[in-house]
């Protein structure tokens, strides 16, 4: 479907090389007043041609709201419409496509499902629909934040450049006054190295974007289905291009014993905490008010600048020559993503 959320509802439109991408936000609360210079600070971050490190299309990514505001910006509680306007798109660096199958693209499974695709950079399928969930999870991390809520997200991995599971094991043992995404500048500038190596080859490179939610309240969640963290996990895995998800220390806690990994409960100016964060701020999807955190892992861009072997819609083989302008690494753009898709998950569950 095409609707986020319980209480806090996006429903999302637009193709990536349609006249404009949009959406409604229905259940926000009334009488907020938007902060449109820190709105388009968070777009911005997600917004193509923003360095070399991802594509070049340029894109104003200024939305338009069409309603649900006062003029002075204050948020009435009745349905917030906003629309982005495409600008430069280039359909023709998609014939090569047209009857084409991408390999690890959503073609075929479109065709398979719909019937039909629109193959002009992806449609639907684009990750040009994300600067939707951008606006819209900028808007609640700002409704947030009056709550002292704070949620950070940062590029930790790319192909063999990998620090976010030293950074978890950070998260998981720092007190939660010391925390924070910094990464040594050494592993920025591998980091880009990687990316750019893969860029400059014509091909792709994978990586790994972490995030921290800090100043949750405990006993959001619930029990059984809709925990915290499944929804967490479902939203994240939505992202174009996600391959996995963890919390807390993830994966690396199937490779250690209980006893390593107990969060002890003790008590601080009458509050409850645990000495570690291993479990990351949730358990029994609920959160227990520690801080949250997470990694999302995302595969290379499967549009390469090299000759790819597939097939077309009359099943005969044929070879890809692609052109255009791509992200050498989806990860990179994807951080104010994850950012804005955490924000949503909490002030659904807030709301």
């Amino acid at each position: 479907m095409n609707t986020f959320g319980k209480n806090l509802r996006v429903t999302t439109f637009g193709e990536s090389h349609g006249v404009a991408i949009g959406g409604v936000i229905d259940g926000f609360p009334s009488g907020f007043k938007i902060n449109f210079e820190e709105l388009q600070k968070e777009i911005d971050k997600r917004s193509p041609g923003s360095s070399q490190l991802v594509s070049q299309r340029k894109e104003s990514d200024k939305p338009e709201f069409l309603s649900g505001l006062t003029e002075d910006g204050i948020t009435l509680g009745s349905p917030i419409g906003f629309i982005i306007r495409n600008s430069d798109h280039r359909s023709t660096d998609y014939s090569e496509v047209a009857h084409k199958y991408r390999p690890n693209h959503a073609d075929y499974t479109y065709d398979l499902k719909y019937g039909l695709r629109d193959y002009r950079g992806g449609g639907r399928a684009s990750a040009r629909e994300t600067a939707n969930w951008v606006v819209a999870g900028a808007l609640a991390y700002q409704w947030l934040q009056q709550f002292g809520i704070i949620i950070s997200a940062e590029l930790t991995g790319a192909g063999n450049i990998d620090f976010s599971q030293k950074l978890s094991m950070d998260l998981a043992e720092k007190p939660s006054e010391a925390l924070s995404l910094e990464l040594p500048d050494e592993i920025k500038e591998k980091i880009s190295e990687e990316i750019s190596s893969a860029k400059n080859s014509g091909d792709s490179v994978g990586g790994t974007v972490t995030c921290l939610i800090q100043n949750v309240p405990g006993g959001i969640g619930n029990p059984v289905f809709d925990k915290l963290h499944a929804d967490i996990a479902k939203t994240m895995m939505s992202i174009n291009a996600a391959k996995g998800f963890e919390y807390g220390i993830g994966f690396s806690a199937s490779r250690l014993r209980g006893s390593e990994v107990l969060d002890i409960f003790t008590s601080l100016d009458k509050k409850v905490v645990t000495k570690t964060n291993y479990s990351g701020g949730i358990q029994g999807g609920i959160s227990n008010g520690m801080p949250i955190y997470f990694n999302v892992a995302f595969k290379p861009t499967p549009t390469i600048m090299r000759n790819v072997e597939t097939i077309n819609d009359e099943y005969d083989s044929t070879v890809l020559q692609m052109k255009g302008r791509h992200d050498p690494c989806v990860a990179v753009r994807a951080v104010p993503v994850v950012k804005a898709l955490a924000a949503l998950v909490m002030a659904d569950f807030l709301l």
